[in-house]
């Protein structure tokens, strides 16, 4: 009768699913282990060697550019954290998979993690400024996790004593190896919080920063030139909404201690300068608009600030430029790499090395303590945040980073314009309503902003006033909208007489063409 009661127990009857569970549960907490215990040790070496991160930036890297477009496009300047959800359930179930897999005398599942391991190895030597011991970190953590998945599978292959079921929970041993594996894995916290020490450090010297005061300091912004729409850009973007985009899952956190620039290659002087040599130099103020490559026709990866710096031709003067030279490829401290025609930061334009952004230390997203701002050309062939090395160069000699990618080498900034006023598919009332938007052509400046609905005739919008040719212009026209659904389109033309190109463009390898459409029902 006791042996009955035993075969018909419920825990009996659900034991293969328990087992199951659990086995998953071991692997998803032993691959945990090896990127608790990577992000550790990473932190004695370099948080660049973190098994976790080493494995994104790489497939950062290794993205093709569609792919890369198709996830600046979809998910925009949540590229990132949607590449680490994506990275962490897909880890966690090659985890659940070793669990399951792992038998003791069948190591299947620790051939998994180990192979995990060699992909994440691969990874952190392949990052730029990697040597041998970015290895480390993922050795340790897959040891580590290892011991951890075979610890935990083996308590659950030992058998319950005669006679007794199972309860609905595994083996108290597996209970305790489990609570260990979580506060080992939990050590990953402790690293975050050992990184926001090393942050804060950074924060502190950001916030002891003094702003210089520019010598030529830019002309006051004039009311006119804010079209001030509700709903509409502003003409200066805060910082805090100022677009991001670049390869950095971990944002660099410099000094201006540790912050220097070499300058070598095809010079008559190389050069190193530190901090204290470039704030030492004459400072300009400049209203200038930056706009991202992957910028889709109508989007918003452009912005418009105030920045402080110091002119990018005055150093290039000063190390003497061989004449032959016509790229300055320029080399963020994480390895990042942007090709800068010679001619374009040496042409009287306010490039420039900048160090504040709209009356403050540039936030660490953006650069700090140095970045390249140059008016007129797309960011990845100019706007190199972190800057730390010069080398002047060639461009049939070296190919920067997303020219190595098939993007284009030269990319000056194209003639657009936007709708922002009323929002796409928004309920219009019938009667007059305004439509407003910005455009830009940075470096040649905008001269018209027509807009026609339906398909029509184009009608002249009126232009907020003209700051300079390096922004941003505010548009609005007023339309006397009759009920139904209307399509509305925008185009600019610039200084030169130059109208935007009607004919739709991706943004890779030179910036998006098109003109930019919206529909509005009109009630």
């Amino acid at each position: 009768m006791v042996t009955d009661s035993i075969e018909e127990h419920p825990a009996a009857q659900s034991r293969p699913r328990r087992r199951f569970a659990a086995r998953a549960i071991s692997g998803v907490l032993a691959v945990a282990v090896v990127l608790g215990v990577g992000q550790l040790v990473a932190l004695l070496i370099n948080p660049d060697s973190s098994p976790f991160y080493a494995v994104g930036s790489t497939t950062v890297d290794r993205t093709p550019a569609w792919a890369r477009e198709f996830a600046i496009e979809t998910f925009g300047t949540n590229d990132k954290p949607a590449l680490f959800i994506g990275m962490s359930i897909l880890i966690a179930l090659l985890g659940a998979l070793a669990g399951v897999l792992e038998r003791p005398r069948r190591p299947v599942g620790s051939a998994i993690l180990i192979a995990l391991g060699l992909v994440g190895v691969y990874a952190a030597l392949n990052r730029p400024t990697a040597d041998a011991m970015y290895a480390f970190p993922t050795i340790v953590g897959v040891v580590a996790g290892v011991v951890t998945l075979r610890l935990l599978i083996g308590q659950l292959d030992v058998a319950p004593s005669p006679g007794i079921p199972e309860t609905w929970l595994p083996r108290r041993q597996f209970l305790m190896l489990a609570g260990v594996a979580v506060a080992v894995a939990a050590a990953a916290g402790a690293a975050g919080k050992f990184v926001g020490q090393r942050i804060a450090g950074a924060s502190a010297n950001r916030a002891d920063f003094v702003v210089p005061t520019a010598a030529s300091a830019a002309p006051p912004i004039p009311a006119a030139a804010n079209i001030g729409v509700a709903g509409a850009s502003t003409y200066i973007t805060p910082n805090d909404d100022f677009y991001r985009i670049d390869t950095a899952l971990l944002v660099p956190q410099l000094t201006t201690d540790s912050w220097e620039l070499r300058i070598h290659g095809m010079v008559d002087r190389e050069l190193t300068l530190s901090f204290d040599d470039l704030v030492a130099r004459t400072p300009i103020e400049r209203v200038i608009t930056l706009t991202c490559v992957s910028n889709e026709v109508g989007g918003n990866l452009a912005g418009n600030a105030t920045w402080i710096g110091y002119p990018i031709k005055d150093i290039l003067e000063e190390v003497g430029v061989h004449p032959d030279a016509d790229m300055l490829l320029s080399t963020s401290v994480d390895g990042f790499t942007v090709g800068t025609p010679v001619e374009v930061v040496t042409d009287g334009r306010d490039a420039m090395l900048a160090v504040a952004m709209n009356g403050e230390p540039l936030p660490f997203e953006h650069g700090y303590p140095v970045r390249q701002v140059v008016p007129g050309l797309y960011g990845f062939v100019s706007a190199t945040k972190w800057v730390t090395e010069w080398e002047l160069t060639r461009f049939d000699q070296v190919d920067a980073y997303w020219t190595q990618r098939g993007w284009g080498a030269q990319a000056p900034i194209k003639t657009a314009s936007r709708i922002e006023v009323p929002a796409s598919l928004a309920p219009v009332n019938a009667g007059q309503i305004q439509i407003a938007g910005t455009a830009w052509a940075q470096h040649r400046g905008i001269k018209a902003v027509e807009v026609r609905v339906d398909n029509g005739p184009w009608q002249p919008a009126t232009l907020a006033q003209e700051y300079s040719i390096d922004t941003w212009r505010q548009w609005s026209w007023m339309w006397d909208a009759a009920p139904g659904l209307h399509t509305v389109q925008v185009r600019a033309i610039d200084l030169d007489g130059n109208v935007q190109v009607e004919e739709r463009t991706p943004p890779i390898p030179g910036g998006a063409t098109g003109w930019h459409t919206r529909s509005f029902t009109v009630k």
